[in-house]
């Protein structure tokens, strides 16, 4: 995966732990709020670049950790509030599952304990880009259109701060 400028190149985040399971979990540059331009300027990032760049890393994720990643991922800051939408996250043989109550009630139940199982990897992915300390998750698949929610809470309010960078 390349990353843009907004990544120190070669730093990794010491916080990750080293191993899920039995595989390796690959760790993630370090997220930087500034960027030196060839002026010398220091530029900040855009609450957009800063939006896109989590849903990169959630598409990443999902793909490394639950075996498939999402067709689609849109990130929205809110105040304190992270919003993060996956499209098309169910495996053909999920959206089997999904045709009866009990398929539906299963797909939940096992796609809940796997983010709940990487909470901590999902924390300081999410920690490393923002600079925000994760105060709590919440999630939901719908089964009927394959969508994913997952809402974080963040220990400040985000979207002040690119207000205040303006």
């Amino acid at each position: 995966m390349q990353f843009n400028a907004l990544h120190r190149k070669g730093q990794q985040n010491a916080q990750l732990p080293e191993k899920l399971g039995k595989k390796e979990v690959k760790l993630m540059p370090k997220f930087v709020d500034h960027t030196k331009t060839s002026s010398g300027e220091t530029r900040f990032p855009t609450k957009g670049q800063m939006e896109a760049e989590i849903s990169k890393a959630l598409i990443s994720f999902e793909k490394e950790h639950m075996g498939r990643g999402p067709v689609e991922a849109k990130t929205y800051i809110i105040q304190d509030v992270m919003m993060i939408r996956l499209r098309g996250v169910l495996t053909p043989a999920e959206r089997q599952l999904a045709k009866d109550e009990s398929g539906i009630q299963l797909i939940k139940q096992i796609r809940a304990k796997l983010l709940e199982n990487s909470t901590e990897i999902l924390q300081a992915l999410i920690s490393d880009i923002t600079g925000c300390k994760v105060v709590s998750f919440h999630t939901d698949i719908s089964t009927k259109t394959g969508e994913r929610f997952i809402v974080v809470t963040l220990a400040d309010d985000l979207e002040r701060k690119f207000s205040i960078r303006k």
